[in-house]
């Protein structure tokens, strides 16, 4: 398994408002971002996620956070979206979710929790709160999982402790508030991202 966008770094647009979602969107796929998540707790999301898939869909790997059920895998299927992430271990969830052709980002806590997202079909894991647990969580973790399951972060990255939580054998991450925050404008979203891809290839470099 790999990560199936060229940068592993997903862009969580929660609280995003239909009539912004183009012009964030936009600075993140100048930038260099290929994952661009919409939470299903932002409004009218079923609108950001269908005008973002249609301007969009060809250039960068677009989804939904925070689905919590069957019927909200199809829904956002429906709109077009090919990415679920989801907070928590869900098994029917993950199943519906590759029924539908979904790429899974899928949230645990505890090893038990990331084996059994692995056995439901879950295609990448994704630790949450990823700073509550700390990169020696992530490094300990890490030696019992798979070495092929991408693993990303999420929660509390910033462009200043993404590479502590790389060393320690994530993939990537999923940036929220520190990326973007409603009511925000385009070019702070675009200063923000900027950070975090310099943080991402200098960690490489």
């Amino acid at each position: 398994m790999t990560w199936p966008t060229a940068l592993p770094l997903v862009a969580i647009l929660r609280g995003i408002r239909p009539e912004e979602a183009a012009a964030h969107t936009q600075e993140l796929v100048t930038a260099g971002f290929d994952a661009i998540e919409i939470p299903l707790n932002s409004p009218d999301w079923q609108r950001s996620i269908g005008d973002t898939v249609t301007a969009f869909g060809k250039q960068a790997l677009i989804g939904a956070g925070t689905v919590l059920s069957e019927s909200l895998v199809d829904e956002v299927a429906d709109l077009g979206g090919r990415l679920v992430v989801t907070p928590n271990t869900d098994e029917t969830v993950i199943r519906r979710s590759r029924d539908r052709g979904l790429y899974t980002a899928i949230g645990f806590a505890t090893p038990s929790e990331a084996f059994a997202a692995l056995r439901a079909g879950a295609q990448s894991l994704k630790l949450f709160p990823s700073t509550t647990f700390g990169p020696a969580y992530v490094k300990a973790i890490r030696a019992v999982l798979p070495k092929d399951v991408p693993l990303l972060a999420v929660g509390g990255v910033t462009p200043d402790n993404l590479g502590t939580f790389l060393d320690a054998g994530c993939t990537g991450a999923g940036l929220g508030s520190d990326l973007y925050k409603p009511g925000q404008t385009p070019a702070q979203t675009r200063e923000r991202a900027d950070a975090f891809i310099h943080a991402y290839r200098q960690h490489y470099a």
